[in-house]
């Protein structure tokens, strides 16, 4: 880690670090605070997937659906009109809206393969966001005069790297340059986070493996063909095996890569000076 001791930390002008864990424990919102200091730049990882990355398919998705509308393809064609997402730090939608979810097309389902076309996107754009990191470290500091630095992760973080290999690229980038944390939920905070996404299930990125593997076993178990998936209803299905399946491998990148922080302690920081004590006492006690 890039500093070894608690007075490391509290002595280092250059305060770097990565927050990793399940999407709604707070990442952003402690990122958003820290930034809100005018003291933190904040790097998110998902803004840059769905910006730099992702955002020539996102837009294409749009222009695609548009050329259906007799109107709009009219005002496409001729360069009338312009149509781009709107995505922000809080609103990742446009993202979510384009990975999909597989199944029945009549209910808004992507054809399997194309579903899979999509994650392999997400998963070639998160590395690339996540190992664009350094240098936005650099220009944080060289534009804007920030020396302390925010990166706030997306959830599928561990799905995209080896936690137990000492070499993963991905990890070793990222653990040279920022502290990684990882704000570690309760069985209670996995409970809620099912029923939030029970009522308003939505996209993610999941591991090729444990996606192949979940689909399989969904068909075999309801005895239903590709077309006849409820979308809903299988990504509802797949989310709390995917937050058992991500939660070792969050566990182990804060073993072998950096500290953990209680996502119930997180949510009572308040200012800069709390976050800074946190990390200081999770250094001291590691």
């Amino acid at each position: 880690m890039i500093y070894a001791s608690a007075q490391d930390w509290r002595d280092s002008p250059k305060k770097r670090v990565l927050l990793f864990g399940m999407s709604g424990l707070g990442k952003t919102h402690l990122a958003n605070m820290l930034r809100h200091s005018r003291n933190w730049f904040h790097y998110s990882v998902d803004y840059r997937i769905g910006t730099r990355y992702m955002g020539e398919h996102i837009a294409d998705n749009f222009k695609r659906e548009a050329m259906r509308v007799p109107l709009l393809r009219e005002l496409l064609m001729t360069d009338s009109v312009y149509i781009a997402s709107n995505i922000t730090f809080d609103n990742l939608a446009p993202l979510s809206t384009y990975l999909g979810k597989p199944g029945d097309p009549a209910k808004g389902g992507l054809p399997f393969a194309e579903y899979l076309r999509r994650q392999e996107q997400h998963r070639a754009a998160e590395i690339s966001a996540l190992t664009d990191t350094p240098h936005f470290i650099d220009r944080a500091r060289d534009l804007y005069d920030y020396d302390n630095f925010i990166c706030d992760t997306g959830g599928s973080i561990c799905e995209v790297v080896d936690p137990e290999d000492a070499n993963d690229p991905v990890l070793k980038t990222l653990s040279d340059n920022l502290l990684m944390v990882w704000l570690k939920g309760s069985k209670s905070h996995t409970e809620a986070l099912i029923k939030r996404f029970d009522q308003a299930p939505k996209p993610m990125y999941y591991q090729p493996e444990f996606l192949q593997a979940q689909w399989d076993e969904y068909l075999s178990i309801n005895k239903v063909s590709e077309g006849d998936v409820d979308p809903d209803d299988f990504v509802r299905w797949t989310y709390a095996r995917a937050l058992d399946h991500r939660q070792p491998r969050y566990a182990a990148m804060a073993r072998n890569w950096g500290l953990t922080l209680e996502a119930a302690d997180v949510a009572a920081i308040k200012t800069p000076s709390d976050f800074n004590d946190m990390i200081a006492r999770a250094l001291e006690a590691r």
